[in-house]
Order: C-alpha cells, then sequence, then structure tokens
C-alpha cells in the first residue's frame, strides 16, 4: 500500500512540475470596432466571442503572447491613428 501511495505521488508531483514548466499557450490580440474605430483587446481565453451587434468587428493584428505585448500594439495602433481609443 505504501509503494501505490508513493507512486502516485510522485507521480502528481511530476504532473505539477510539468505543468509549471509548459508556459500557458494564451494568445491576445487587437480588435478594431467598425462603427467607433475603438480597438479592444481581447484573449483567445476568452470561451465567447465579442457580440458582433450592433456592430461589427475585425482583428487587426497578430497574436501576441502576453497583455502586456497587446497593449504596446495598441498604443502603437493608436499613435498611428488606426485606433480612435
Amino acid at each position: 500500500m505504501r509503494r501505490v501511495t508513493a507512486l502516485f505521488a510522485a507521480a502528481g508531483i511530476a504532473a505539477a512540475s510539468l505543468a509549471v514548466i509548459t508556459p500557458a499557450q494564451a494568445g491576445y490580440y487587437v480588435i478594431r470596432w467598425d462603427n467607433t474605430g475603438i480597438c479592444q483587446i481581447w484573449s483567445d481565453e476568452m470561451t465567447s466571442k465579442p457580440v458582433r451587434w450592433p456592430s461589427d468587428y475585425k482583428v487587426v493584428s497578430k497574436p501576441v503572447p502576453t497583455f502586456t505585448a497587446a497593449a504596446a500594439v495598441q498604443e502603437q495602433m493608436r499613435q498611428q491613428r488606426h485606433c480612435t481609443l
């Protein structure tokens, strides 16, 4: 019984260490709303997509790995006047 418990404990520790080593693959991207020109950061982790009513949106950036990188892309688009807000 002790061996089985030790085996399960070792397997649990190994699985937890793999989860820590493997970073999350969540991607962020910038979307632009058609009626207002406002750019918004959206995450791939969201289970649903933005509602396309009463306005539609376009994805205007490549996926980036962090929220900070997406915010930098959004700020750059604002400075280039591609986004109003």
